[in-house]
């Protein structure tokens, strides 16, 4: 500390290293609003889809796919149609029950008493990839649905524009999910999701995830 204070005592390093701080602070203070600017706009556009098992045991994992398949087989059928993430989300909080029990007859299908809870909130999500669009980690609004203790591995897709359909041979997103999407991000933002090989976009998703892993970036209320 004391090797650190005389360092002050020379005027050309004193500037340097006042110089310095100045700009690591204005840096990270430019990478914080970067961060929030970004993961907000995006997650505006989004509407997510959240399941968590009951447990990680290979049952329940099996279950939560079983409840995943039946679900978005009803979501395909109500959502496809949907032009905004407000039109979605005015759809599925009018048959939230219905998203319900179609979990919960699964649930009992297959031989469980679990129960299961639907909530639609703000959440945090972790970067995902959903064929060739990738989303950051942020906090989006999704319909979350938890069956019996929601303590196993979670399962994400998005539910517009309507990535959950993604075509798993060939990993591709419908153009149609595509255009929903540029039309509502503007065109960094749109790049960013859509060419996440690109070095530079890798960095800037590490940004955004660390920023809310760090609690930089919060729910909103």
């Amino acid at each position: 500390m004391k090797k650190f204070l005389n360092l002050f005592k020379n005027p050309k390093l004193k500037a340097v290293i006042i110089l310095s701080i100045l700009l690591f602070l204005y840096t990270t203070i430019c990478a914080i609003s970067y961060a929030e600017n970004v993961s907000t706009d995006i997650a505006e556009s989004v509407f997510r889809l959240h399941i968590l098992a009951n447990s990680d045991s290979k049952e329940d994992q099996e279950l939560k796919i079983k409840v995943r398949n039946s679900l978005l087989d009803y979501m395909n059928s109500l959502c496809s149609n949907c032009k905004s993430k407000e039109e979605a989300i005015i759809l599925v909080e009018q048959n939230k029950e219905k998203f319900r029990e179609i979990a919960l007859n699964t649930v009992k299908e297959n031989g469980y008493n679990y129960d299961v809870k639907i909530n639609i909130g703000n959440f945090q999500f972790p970067t995902k990839n959903y064929g060739d669009i990738s989303l950051p980690a942020g906090f989006y609004d999704a319909l979350r649905v938890e069956i019996g203790e929601a303590k196993g591995q979670n399962w994400w897709c998005v539910m517009f524009p309507p990535l959950c359909f993604v075509d798993i041979s060939s990993g591709i997103v419908p153009d149609e999910s595509k255009k929903l999407m540029e039309d509502n991000l503007s065109e960094e933002e749109f790049a960013l999701v859509s060419d996440s090989s690109n070095a530079e976009i890798q960095f800037k998703f590490k940004i955004l995830e660390f920023f809310t892993n760090s609690g930089l970036i919060t729910a909103k209320n």
